[in-house]
């Protein structure tokens, strides 16, 4: 089905939201992504498109052979742009860090996008079902979008990991090799942003003594 795309649904595709895999384009090309299963219409106004898995596959997939160099028209690689929220496990900084934040505010706008689109209230105070899906990838947006560092090996920062406990995840903070001073304090500061973020949170003690954030999606 992949063959069937257009070089104009392809960067249509290419350049859906991030989280919510919302679409932008003209109402030919939506519709006919539609037509071909790889969107859907949202059935509450203002009826916007969105990715299904197959638009998401399509999206990741390795980008075709260019076309001639006649035709001048090449297909757009499909994964660049793609957003990954950073967990505090990766062993590299961001390239360009003021793009990295121009990332996460429009990733975090989307998610928020995302929980209105998907309750009937549209209430945006709460996860929502993709959030659910995806613990660790949503708390780690939620801390970077609230300015918080994420984790670099040997720098500090937070890592967010699964937890032990069911549909919950698992917020620490580690201080630079050589100190422990204020891991503490940016711990606090990391379970009231997931709290504001509509989180549920507890702190505890890990069997080293070391303090540790429990958080998981109210069920409501």
């Amino acid at each position: 089905m992949a063959r069937e795309l257009t070089a104009a649904q392809r960067r249509v595709i290419g350049a859906a939201e991030p989280v919510t895999g919302r679409l932008r384009g003209s109402a030919a090309v939506l519709d006919r992504l539609v037509k071909l299963g790889f969107a859907f219409r949202h059935p509450r106004p203002p009826h916007d498109c969105f990715l299904t898995p197959a638009g998401q596959r399509a999206r990741t997939a390795p980008p075709e052979p260019p076309a001639s160099e006649e035709t001048g028209l090449a297909p757009r690689p499909a994964a660049d742009g793609v957003f990954a929220a950073r967990t505090g496990e990766e062993s590299e900084p961001p390239a360009d860090p003021a793009a990295r934040a121009r990332e996460v505010r429009a990733a975090w706008q989307g998610l928020l996008e995302l929980r209105r689109m998907t309750r009937a209230d549209g209430d945006t105070a709460r996860p929502c079902a993709w959030e659910r899906a995806h613990l660790v990838r949503a708390a780690a947006l939620a801390l970077e979008a609230a300015g918080h560092v994420p984790g670099l090996a040997g720098r500090g920062g937070y890592v967010v990991r699964e937890s032990p406990q069911p549909e919950a995840v698992e917020v620490r903070v580690a201080e630079p090799a050589g100190t422990e001073a204020g891991a503490d304090r940016e711990l606090a500061l990391c379970a009231g942003a997931l709290e504001a973020a509509g989180w549920q949170v507890s702190e505890h003690g890990d069997r080293r003594g070391r303090r540790v954030v429990i958080a998981s999606p109210p069920r409501r």
